[in-house]
């Protein structure tokens, strides 16, 4: 399991590494033709990306060159747009490189499990994307799977769908919010989704 630190700020790199240290075995970067050259030498499970380090025709450079492993770019100053933008050229998690330790051992292990970790406005703003985009008819499998919701959890699922949080949904529906998430839990649970995120893009996306 090696994961690789990239910054050509070194005391990013010292605390990357402290916040990490002994969990897992680091290697570090301190310039791009040094990270393009040990991704072409050697497959890194993980990345760490510190955002200065690249722009996006460097990060797709990159991913060319180590097509196997997981990207996590990290932000001085992280916003939606840069979010998505990055998303979309392959990087499977986003966040700010002053993360907590806490945050960043888990983010570290849900990207290693295979998921994606991304900030609750980047989730927020790629579902607003996706229900612009929605199909007017329900694939048939979507159907299937959202078939056994009951009707209130089919209105909380149509409003997570269109983007709206917690707060609006129980302000929407004049329910508490704590219900609107035990209705979440549930719609997860039936729907085999597990995120708010897989839910509207199997509303929106059918």
């Amino acid at each position: 399991m090696a994961i690789l630190l990239s910054s050509a700020n070194k005391s990013v790199i010292t605390r990357w590494e402290s916040l990490l240290g002994g969990q897992y075995p680091l290697e570090q970067a301190t310039l791009l033709r040094e990270l393009k050259s040990r991704c072409t030498e050697k497959r890194f499970d993980l990345i760490l990306l510190h955002r200065p380090l690249v722009d996006m025709d460097a990060f797709s450079e990159l991913r060319r060159a180590a097509p196997l492993s997981k990207f996590f770019l990290l932000s001085d100053q992280p916003n939606e747009d840069e979010g998505i933008a990055f998303l979309k050229l392959g990087i499977v998690g986003y966040g700010n490189t002053y993360i907590s330790q806490v945050r960043l051992v888990e983010a570290v292990r849900v990207i290693l499990g295979g998921a994606v970790w991304l900030g609750q406005k980047v989730i927020q703003q790629l579902i607003l994307e996706s229900y612009s985009k929605a199909k007017e008819k329900v694939a048939p499998e979507s159907a299937q799977r959202l078939a056994g919701l009951t009707p209130a959890e089919h209105k909380v699922s149509e409003l997570v769908a269109q983007g709206q949080s917690n707060l609006e949904i129980a302000f929407n529906l004049n329910i508490t919010e704590r219900t609107v998430k035990a209705h979440l839990t549930s719609i997860y649970e039936k729907t085999k989704t597990g995120s708010r995120l897989s839910l509207a893009l199997l509303i929106n996306r059918g």
